[in-house]
């Protein structure tokens, strides 16, 4: 057995040390950030308000199990070690076999038979919870069918610091607000469907550049450690927790630490993120999963708050685990504590049983690894071959929702009276991103370039099109019907046949555009994940500019995953249309016809700004390694000002303000009414937690956890519990074994005793102190549609906070309303206390300031018609 692994010095090094290794790095240790230490790690609360009967039922699963059990649900199996992306050991005995978790926040990453949804960029843009919602129930539905467990989504990091950056398209938006309310309703669609969420990536994730030091390697980049992003208490509280915290309070069942660091720390062994934020602050109940590769150390990790790795093994088919083997070690010598191993267990089946799953799961039905029907079960070392893949269809009617989410997810952003479209005389569409991908929507391993249209970005939050409607298909199909003349250009290359096109009489132009990006393993035209500009790809502003000059209709549609550049021709006199349709899965061409031609009256609101240029932002990648060979080092010295936040704190211009959309009607706001609430006086928490419990007892004999070579025949690569020898050090491969937990670990590491509550925690209630979410204010307006059509507006509500270091602006409430022409809806908010406080972090808890608190309403962050002050 080639389990065990290098030093008990290396798995259990303090997780609090900064993580650069280079000589001449650590010289200037003390000039870098660095992350508190936060232990013991806290455990469950058996009366957390929604977590009770899970907590039972845990309790009496986890009661039975022996050690070697509790480390098999903790450890992934291997990398390509079981039928999904990763899967933990089983515990047969009691029926329960392999726990499934599976990828991705837009549909099941390798799946047959399943959809692609639009990412939740595009959803966020719908500023629809209802969407948001239904939307993850959909997607929790196929992951069910296919026998997943745990869906790996959805994402609040990267919120989207800097607009460049890779992954912001798996996520919603860089207002955490926004991305707050709708991770929570994702998070309750998806767990409704009975299926575990994971929300990812926690946390400060916010580049694809270094975040592993072996994938820089790669690109030739000579570092010896991840990126560190290095941020202060305050802006870790109002900005990048803050949607966690919504997470949280909506009963997610897990979360995935992150590859970087933060504050030199890395996030699957960050006691101060992961203990005291996560786990004792939020109170959050469920279990963290390290993202794949993302785990360092052994028992550090464990006693950080670690509570299952991914996919197990240290590198990928390597056989050796920093768990498994050695976690068994670590918890029989006590360098793990046995309530931390009764933790880690309690709360993955916590989970298990809050989503309505029970231990007679069905079989999981489809492999990773291939479209085969039959093939090996273990396809890292090619052995038991066996059916795998039974093709089961999971789609339902999901199509219809794709359609309306991602239709309802299009922000026009100008139109100067040509759209909607009206059976049109003669039609030309122009660019490569109109059209297929001439080798099949799939032809790219996970969509990893940019041929044809772009309805999903790349990396591991992809999934396999069933179908993908292309915007040539879907507007030729309404030009036949219409009795439109039809003709297009599917590319941005054919300068000379588009010029005779668009210049022909009666010729109204659509050119599609596109920008792309992903995960940062993959590199698209010297793209490593992160975008590295914000402009059109394939000359995508060239062709913009070429069509405008020729043809005085032109109309510009824009897929991509983020904002673009376009100063140089937003304001063309030729332009009379610009939308931004987003990525938006397999119902693309679709979703935007309807919308062009007014079956869907456009509601989206952009998730972010445009701003003019690419410095405007404030924020960028870090493209540059800057601490010699160590770490990189990432300073968020802007603190929560980013996106419009940062426009507004500058007084800078933009192109398309946060939550700009134009609608085919007209809607007039009136009659702002604030009234308060009769909230007590907030009261910090006190008191203690319950000692630490331990469920079952086991053996310390290491004969009885050896390989049992007799029952079932050892499979190579496979990451298990059991030991290869009673010799702890040979088993370990460990020349340091025996050495104490107290030589490795912090202070305070494996203390069992009752703990304080912080006052910022809430006692019994997941997402911080009750009192948080007291209604301190409702504040109501009139909506009218003045208009001649149906349509929904998209009301928000920004609060002044007023203090000379507050943005001028945040968003607190939005909603979308559906309204008929002449007819007004009230819009209605309620402000918590969380609201209207700001962190501080002298006493460590949310205080209202002293200072003059505004409410203002209006359909974007700079176009506010109603103010009031709030008393």
């Amino acid at each position: 057995m080639r389990q065990a692994l290098v030093s008990l010095a290396l798995l259990a090094s303090s997780p609090v040390s900064a993580a650069v290794t280079a000589r001449d790095a650590q010289l200037h240790q003390r000039e870098l950030a660095t992350s508190d230490p936060f232990y013991p790690s806290p455990w469950m609360n058996p009366e957390a308000n929604g977590w009770e009967d899970a907590y039972a039922k845990a309790k009496a699963f986890v009661s039975q199990l022996t050690l070697l059990e509790k480390v098999n649900l903790t450890t992934g199996i291997g990398w390509q070690g079981g039928q999904c992306v990763g899967n933990v050991g089983s515990v047969p005995r009691l029926g329960l076999r392999s726990l499934c978790m599976q990828d991705s926040p837009v549909g099941i990453r390798f799946g047959d038979y399943v959809s692609v949804f639009p990412s939740g960029q595009t959803t966020a843009a719908t500023f629809d919870k209802g969407l948001m919602n239904r939307r993850g129930n959909a997607m929790g539905q196929e992951h069910k069918g296919k026998g997943v467990n745990v869906l790996l989504g959805p994402v609040a990091g990267p919120i989207g610091r800097t607009p460049e950056g890779g992954r912001n398209w798996e996520g919603f938006s860089p207002d955490p607000v926004l991305t707050g309310i709708a991770l929570a309703e994702t998070i309750k669609g998806i767990q409704d469907a009975g299926v575990i969420a994971c929300a990812k990536h926690f946390i400060a994730n916010e580049q694809e550049h270094f975040r592993q030091s072996g994938e820089a390697q790669g690109y030739g980049f000579d570092i010896s450690e991840s990126l560190s992003s290095n941020i202060d208490d305050k802006t870790m509280h109002e900005l990048y927790l803050w949607p966690f915290a919504d997470g949280v309070r909506a009963g997610v069942g897990a979360i995935m630490c992150s590859y970087n660091q933060i504050n030199n720390s890395y996030g699957c062994q960050n006691s101060k993120t992961l203990n005291n934020l996560l786990k004792n602050e939020l109170g959050f109940q469920g279990f963290v999963m390290s993202d794949w590769q993302a785990q360092h150390t052994g028992a550090a990790s464990a006693v950080a708050g670690l509570d299952m790795t991914m996919p197990g093994d240290t590198s990928f088919n390597t056989g050796l685990s920093y768990w498994g083997t050695n976690l068994t070690l670590a918890v029989l010598n006590g360098t793990v504590p046995e309530y931390r191993i009764d933790d880690m267990v309690m709360r993955i089946m916590a989970a298990f049983f809050k989503t309505g799953q029970t231990l007679d799961l069905p079989p999981i039905n489809f492999d990773s690894w291939t479209t085969d029907t039959f093939g090996p079960l273990h396809f890292a070392v090619n052995e038991d071959r066996q059916q795998i893949n039974w093709h089961v269809n999971v789609q339902d009617n999901h199509g219809s929702l794709i359609r309306e989410i991602a239709a309802k997810g299009t922000v026009l952003l100008k139109n100067t009276g040509s759209l909607p479209l009206n059976k049109p005389k003669f039609l030309v569409v122009v660019g490569d991103d109109a059209g297929p991908n001439p080798a099949g929507p799939n032809a790219c391993p996970d969509r990893g370039c940019d041929v044809g249209t772009l309805g999903m970005a790349w990396g591991s939050g992809s999934a396999n099109f069933p179908y993908l409607i292309t915007p040539d298909a879907a507007l030729q199909a309404q030009a036949i019907k219409d009795g439109t003349r039809y003709e297009s250009v599917l590319s941005n290359y054919q300068l000379d046949q588009t010029k005779a096109l668009v210049t022909q009489a009666n010729a109204t132009a659509i050119v599609f555009v596109n920008a792309d990006s992903g995960e940062g393993y993959i590199n698209v035209d010297g793209n490593e994940g992160d975008r590295k500009n914000l402009t059109l790809w394939h000359d995508g502003d060239a062709l913009i500019k070429s069509v405008a000059g020729w043809n005085p209709n032109t109309i510009v549609v824009i897929h991509s995953t983020g904002p673009v550049l376009v100063t140089d021709w937003y304001d063309h006199p030729n332009i009379t249309a610009i939308l931004w349709a987003g990525v938006p899965g397999q119902e693309s061409g679709n979703a935007i016809t309807d919308v062009l031609y007014g079956k869907v009256n456009p509601s989206g609101r952009s998730p972010f700004t445009w701003g003019p240029t690419r410095e405007s932002y404030g924020t960028d990648v870090l493209y540059t390694p800057n601490n010699g060979k160590g770490a990189p080092q990432q300073a968020f010295s802007e603190g929560v000002f980013i996106d419009y936040r940062h426009f507004d704190r500058t007084n800078a211009s933009v192109i398309y303000e946060f939550g700009h959309g134009l609608s085919y009607t007209t809607f007039q706001y009136s009659n702002i009414q604030v009234v308060k609430s009769n909230a007590g006086a907030y009261k910090p928490t006190t008191g203690t937690t319950i000692p630490a419990p331990t469920f079952g007892s086991f053996s310390k004999d290491l004969k009885d956890y050896l390989f049992p070579s007799d029952q079932f025949r050892y499979i190579t690569q496979y990451i298990y519990p059991y030991l290869n020898s009673t010799d702890p050090a040979k088993a370990s491969l460990d020349p340091h074994y025996g050495k104490t937990a107290a030589e490795f670990l912090p202070p305070h590491a494996l203390d069992s005793n009752p703990q304080p509550l912080l006052r910022s925690s809430g006692k019994n209630e997941p997402g911080g102190n009750r009192q948080l979410y007291d209604i301190l204010y409702t504040v109501t307006a009139d909506i009218t549609n003045t208009g001649s059509i149906v349509g929904a507006e998209v009301p928000q509500l920004y609060v002044s906070l007023g203090g000379p270091d507050d943005p001028k602006v945040v968003l607190r409430g939005f909603d979308r309303i559906r309204i008929d022409p002449g007819k007004t809806a009230q819009f209605r908010v309620t402000l918590t206390r969380r609201d209207l406080s700001n962190w501080d972090p002298a006493i460590q808890d949310w205080v209202i300031s002293k200072y003059p608190k505004k409410v203002y309403i209006g359909r974007s962050s700079r176009k506010l018609e109603l103010s009031a002050d709030l008393a």
